[in-house]
């Protein structure tokens, strides 16, 4: 492990500041492909000892970031290299077939920079958008336990004698533990919703890392504490307009969404090839003399791999889709074609990462089973990810806007 700063496992400690080193500047959409290839066939050498022991991976989110791909939607007139959708979605597969857990840390971190681009003014998108680039990591404090919905806030921004105090506690918090800024979603005193950025080891602030799911075990999905935290007006951006006005900060979240999904999806068809050709016996009753000649078997290796294109191709679609929408101005009628399009993406990549990952099971046979393989990890990985945002209401979305011309309601998970 790194020598970076670790944060407080307790309430009772200070939060600290990871260490910030210095991130190379991409320009191009290759580039960034190029680098996510590279970083993928490293990360995924130890994915698995990660996984088994939850292993946090600092080193590694490091290594992310200085490689400049946390910069890569940043917009050019900002200095960033403004990938397309279809890259940064393909940039999260990759990740995530090397190690979804991994790729789904610097989520957040891509879904805040949308929100920054619709709802931040010019001082502080320069602001932001520069300190991405120089490496710092955004994280994430949105939803919360205990209340009715995912969308229901009892976070409070007010407004004091000595400014504003921000207090709050935040679930869920994935990318908080790695970051350098924690935007948390508040309501201030008009009951509007706020984003609040919250600088890395300002008192008032704890993460606490208690992420105890049985899958995604090293993104440190846990607790945020905000006690009586003081907060500079710069770092508050109204959210109000961003319900109100049609876009596709959604549907671009959603996107990356699918994208991990897809990533599972492929690392568990890959480990069971590897798997039935390496160390699976064959049926007794099938006649053949290696498990990877069993006439089932084949049938349900194409089957898997034919699902697989069929979501890459829709996942690949949906981002055509958004790189089409973003390039107009984007009103009601373009905004819920975004979001159907992801939608329809994310109802096969859920499909696939969870057959997949269930499927290797029982092609593989009992010995894939075993603890020492740690193959659970995929079906885990997929399980818990999938649970983000429930692929039924994508079903009912897309048959209510295809039937009665209904847009889905505009949120983050939409």
């Amino acid at each position: 492990m790194s020598s970076i700063a670790t944060t407080a496992t307790d309430a009772s400690q200070a939060d600290l500041l990871p260490r910030v080193l210095p991130a190379h500047r991409i320009s191009r959409d290759q580039e960034a492909l190029d680098i996510a290839r590279e970083l993928a066939a490293e990360f995924r050498l130890e994915a698995s000892v990660r996984d088994s022991q939850r292993r946090l991976p600092w080193a590694e989110i490091e290594k992310f970031s200085a490689s400049g791909l946390g910069g890569i939607t940043v917009p050019r007139e900002f200095g960033g290299a403004q990938v397309s959708y279809r890259t940064l979605a393909e940039v999260f597969r990759l990740l995530c077939a090397a190690d979804p857990a991994l790729g789904q840390i610097p989520q957040n971190h891509f879904g805040i920079l949308g929100v920054v681009a619709h709802s931040a003014d010019a001082a502080q998108k320069a602001r932001i958008y520069g300190d991405v680039l120089n490496g710092l990591r955004i994280g994430n404090a949105g939803p919360e336990r205990g209340t009715r919905n995912i969308l229901e806030m009892k976070a409070r921004l007010t407004t004091t004698p000595n400014g504003y105090r921000l207090n709050g506690k935040k679930f869920y918090s994935t990318g908080a533990l790695f970051a350098h800024w924690v935007p948390v979603k508040a309501l201030d005193d008009q009951g509007q919703p706020v984003l609040v950025f919250v600088k890395r080891g300002t008192p008032g602030l704890t993460i606490v890392d208690d992420w105890s799911g049985f899958g995604q075990r090293t993104t440190a999905s846990g607790t945020v504490l905000l006690e009586n935290l003081a907060v500079a007006a710069e770092n508050v951006l109204p959210l109000r307009k961003l319900a109100e006005q049609a876009g596709i900060q959604g549907p671009a979240s959603q996107l990356i969404q699918a994208a991990i999904d897809a990533g599972i999806a492929a690392a568990a068809i890959e480990d069971t090839v590897h798997f039935v050709r390496s160390r699976s016996r064959p049926w007794a009753d099938s006649g053949v003399e290696r498990a990877s000649d069993d006439p089932y078997v084949i049938r349900d290796i194409g089957d898997l791999k034919i699902r697989l294109h069929a979501a890459n191709a829709l996942l690949g679609k949906a981002a055509a889709a958004l790189d089409q929408i973003s390039t107009v101005a984007i009103d009601a009628d373009a905004s819920a074609r975004a979001s159907i399009a992801v939608a329809k993406a994310k109802v096969l990549t859920t499909e696939i990462a969870l057959l997949a990952s269930e499927k290797l099971f029982e092609l593989a046979g009992s010995a894939s089973t075993l603890a020492e393989h740690n193959l659970d990890r995929h079906w885990r990985n997929a399980r818990t990810h999938t649970l983000h945002d429930p692929v039924r209401w994508k079903l009912h979305a897309i048959g209510n806007y295809l039937l009665n011309g209904i847009a889905p309601a505009r949120h983050s998970w939409n």
